[in-house]
């Protein structure tokens, strides 16, 4: 049943940039709705180091204390998958799975991604703790050590580059189909970056990482692991609604991250950037600029 509250605002997602718009919202004294369906990429980083007085700590602590913090000023957090979000004569409508549709005058979309990952035995035991999807995030987590990039495309040939120069010396490159893309060769061989074509199945190792076992049988020594595979968007309840995309399906906004949709916000990964720190500082632009708006909304009636 669609309740009659009509909310300021319903976030969908409590990764950091939903956390942060939360949290500033309701010190504005904004009703709030956050709508969390659990997971999420932040919650699987084992160590989050590049935080602002942070020198360490994990995704799943950001998101337990941003929680407690957003329901502490008076966020309402319900549990659920979102399906559908529509908009009606000015205000949004947000379906979930379970059958619950709640209504709201502006609508903030912060649900990241999935990492796309290879299908390798073991992978889960080592996920976070030597084996990695972001450079950003993990590449100074790898230095000095016995390194492997897994991927296909420019982008991991790039990722291979950016190891080497930033943060070890031994490199090697495993390409899951195709070639080293023209114009890469050159510059992987120069600095001596091993390049093999064959799918990987295992990673091996008890207490760490030891190597990863290819189809072959061959075992290649390593202790850190780097995917190149990128991630797929957690956007398809946004699909019945109209909206500007780049080439690579993320949603346009401007510089306050509201979308072409009017009232619609959208951050992190669906929009651009996939950093705890850069997200939680969109939440904060989107906060202010809905409040902006709201107090517009208000003062005209």
């Amino acid at each position: 049943m669609a309740e009659e509250r009509i909310y300021d605002c319903v976030i969908i997602g409590a990764g950091p940039g939903g956390l942060q718009a939360a949290i500033y919202l309701c010190r504005y004294n904004r009703s709030v709705l956050l709508i969390d369906r659990g997971g999420g990429r932040t919650r699987h980083a084992r160590h989050i180091e590049n935080f602002l007085t942070q020198k360490a700590i994990s995704g799943d602590e950001v998101i337990r204390l941003g929680m407690e913090q957003a329901r502490s000023f008076g966020a309402d957090i319900e549990k659920g998958l979102v399906m559908r979000v529509e908009k009606k004569e000015g205000v949004f409508a947000i379906n979930t799975k379970d059958g619950r549709a709640f209504r709201s005058r502006f609508v903030i979309a912060s649900t990241g991604a999935a990492e796309n990952l290879p299908r390798l035995e073991n992978l889960h035991k080592f996920f976070g703790t030597s084996f990695f999807t972001c450079i950003d995030c993990d590449g100074y987590r790898c230095r000095g050590t016995k390194h492997v990039l897994i991927g296909k495309g420019e982008k991991v040939c790039r990722l291979a580059l950016a190891m080497k120069q930033m943060f070890t010396e031994d490199v090697t490159l495993i390409l899951l189909e195709g070639d080293i893309p023209p114009g890469y060769e050159e510059e992987i061989r120069a600095r001596n970056i091993e390049v093999i074509a064959e799918e990987p199945v295992r990673l091996l190792g008890e207490e760490r990482l030891e190597g990863v076992e290819l189809k072959s049988g061959r075992i290649v020594p390593c202790e850190t692991i780097l995917s190149g595979l990128g991630y797929t968007l957690n956007d398809e309840y946004l699909s019945g609604l109209t909206l500007k995309r780049n080439e690579r399906g993320k949603v346009l906004s401007n510089k306050h991250y509201e979308s072409s949709l009017p009232g619609l916000y959208v951050m992190g990964p669906l929009t651009g950037s996939d950093q705890v720190v850069v997200a939680a500082g969109e939440g904060a632009l989107a906060a202010m600029d809905i409040n902006g708006k709201l107090f517009e909304l208000y003062l005209a009636n």
